[in-house]
Formats: C-alpha cells, sequence, structure tokens
C-alpha cells in the first residue's frame, strides 16, 4: 500500500468504458491510492494530449494496435507502458444482416464494387451503399476510408460519418423495418446483444490485408480471426500508464498486470448503459456489483498488488 498519499489521475474516452475504469479504480481504492475524478476525454486524441502534457497518469481502457500512431506521437515507450490485458482476441470489421446476405450471397466486402449490390444498402437515395462508419478522429475512421480507396469502392459505396449513437439509432431502425444493413463495429459493443452475429447479422472478409502505413506493418494473420480475415487487426484492451507513475507505484502497476474481465461481463454492462442506465452513480454500481460477484478474484489481485509492493517496493 502507499505509504504517503498519492492522488490517481485516470481517464477514458468513450462513454461505454467508464463501467471498466471504475473497476480499476476500485482495486486501486482498496489499495489506498485516492483516486481523483475519473476524467472523460471527448476524443482519443485529447486523451494523449492529456498524457503528453502529464495531466493524467494511467488510462485502463486502450486499444492496443489501432491506438498505436497516437501512443508514439504521446512519448511511446520512453515515457508511456503497455501492460496487462483487459481483455483479448477482439475483432472488428464489417457487417450486413443476415437476411440480404444469403439472399444475395454476399460474403466479401470487394462484392460492393458491384453498383446492383451496392445499390441494396442504399438509404439516401444516390445509388451508393451506405456505410455507417465511426466517429472523426478514433483511427478506424481512417481505415475505413482507406479501404474504400483500396478495394476500389468509392464509386459504390459512401462512409457515414458521425456520433455513434446516431448512426446506430438508424441501423437498428432500418434492421427492424426488414431493409438491408451495412455498418462498421468491434467487440466488445453494446449493439452485439441486438444485432447478434451470425444469428441476426454477418461479417463481411475483405479482398486482402491493407492497413495504413501509419498504424504500423500488418499481415493477413493480424487481421483474420476464426479463419476469417475481416480486414481490421483483431486487438486487445490494455493498460496505459506513465512510466514514471509505475516506477513509484508497484503495487499500482502490479494490479494493472493482473487485471482481467470478460468480453461477456463488458457486454452486459454495455447494454445496461444504452438501455438507459448511463448515469454516473449508475456505472459506479454497476462496478461495484461486479466486483462483489468476482470478490476471491478481486481479492487475488489485491493481495498480489500487496505482495509485490512489499517485496520490492
Amino acid at each position: 500500500m502507499p505509504i504517503k498519499r498519492v492522488i490517481v489521475r485516470s481517464a477514458y474516452d468513450a462513454p461505454q468504458d467508464k463501467f471498466i475504469a471504475e473497476i480499476v479504480d476500485i482495486a486501486l481504492e482498496k489499495l489506498g491510492y485516492e483516486i481523483a475524478q475519473l476524467h472523460q476525454f471527448s476524443n482519443i486524441s485529447l486523451l494523449h494530449a492529456a498524457f503528453a502534457t502529464d495531466e493524467i497518469d494511467f488510462t485502463a481502457v486502450y486499444w492496443e494496435k489501432l491506438y498505436e500512431t497516437f501512443f508514439q506521437k504521446s512519448g511511446g515507450e520512453q515515457k508511456l507502458q503497455r501492460l496487462g490485458e483487459i481483455t483479448a482476441n477482439l475483432p472488428q470489421g464489417y457487417q450486413i444482416d443476415r437476411k440480404t446476405a444469403e439472399q444475395y450471397h454476399i460474403t466479401n466486402l470487394g462484392q460492393l464494387q458491384d453498383p446492383k449490390i451496392a445499390f441494396l444498402f442504399d438509404s439516401d437515395g444516390d445509388g451508393k451503399a451506405n456505410l455507417a462508419g465511426c466517429s472523426a478522429g478514433l483511427g478506424c475512421d481512417e481505415i475505413i476510408n482507406h479501404h474504400l480507396d483500396i478495394y476500389g469502392l468509392r464509386d459504390t459505396v459512401e462512409h457515414d460519418v458521425g456520433e455513434l449513437s446516431a448512426l446506430h439509432a438508424d441501423l437498428i431502425a432500418r434492421y427492424r423495418q426488414g431493409k438491408p444493413i451495412l455498418y462498421y463495429t468491434w467487440s466488445p459493443m453494446w449493439l452485439e446483444a441486438i444485432l447478434k452475429p451470425d444469428e441476426d447479422v454477418v461479417w463481411l472478409e475483405v479482398p486482402f490485408t491493407s492497413i495504413p502505413e501509419k498504424f504500423g506493418k500488418f499481415t493477413e494473420k493480424d487481421t483474420s480471426i476464426n479463419g476469417r480475415n475481416l480486414g481490421f487487426i483483431v486487438d486487445r484492451l490494455r493498460v496505459v500508464a506513465t512510466k514514471e507513475f509505475l516506477t513509484a507505484n508497484l503495487a499500482a502497476k502490479a494490479l494493472f498486470e493482473r487485471v482481467q474481465i470478460p468480453i461477456e461481463d463488458i457486454l452486459a454492462q454495455q447494454l445496461l448503459y444504452h438501455s438507459g442506465e448511463d448515469s454516473s452513480a449508475e456505472i459506479r454500481h454497476h462496478a461495484e456489483e461486479w466486483v462483489n460477484k468476482h470478490q476471491n478474484l478481486f481479492d487475488r489481485w489485491l493481495q498480489e498488488a500487496r505482495e509485490t509492493e512489499k517485496a520490492f517496493g
């Protein structure tokens, strides 16, 4: 436990990530740390800027590969360290409704080069498929735009960028009306509790792996899961903290290395969030409930963190 009063500054960006952040903060509190108000940044760029200016100590919800460029611009491994594994093997990519996929035998994004196939997903009357993408600045928007170029889809597909809540609300409405849908998504994402993969919707493969160079060099192995090449890096959520903080707080470092949360639990909480249980107090309660249900595991994290502090602190 900290010998003196240590105030920890934690942060997250997407609202649905607060659940994970709260679980980690609860553990830090049990270790004797004082938690400053959990800070939400409106986008990942601002969160990284806060790292660069020493405004925060860590974030518990970090896409390792997707955020590689941001990581390097914020000081890279000289300043920051990625550690632990909150949850792994997280797919992202393109999905369409299963009904349309089976009726027209659509399995690959490249098939949307065909104007007749693309027209099925036209929702605004311009003859092009409407692809519900992601918010600008997240990284995924750049990859989607790159795919439209490299796969020769600019003439038949348009990338709808905007607030995810509005894009997803429109998707669900169209699906319930029996209309075709085409969208980018990832896991864990509450949407998959409503539009269930392989039941309501299916993943589309891509013609070949191509990721913008700024994100690093990746092969088909990096973008494939369960034998399907989805075109995006199969990623994992990790903790990222400043090296200065980790060096001075071995108990916290040991905790970060141990925290794991099953993807099923993350999805269940996200569905609660998008069902209306979205206040700060309610999310904190969700985190406390999770801790209570996994008390033995939680206590083991704390015990091992304290032992690490005692042995090396």
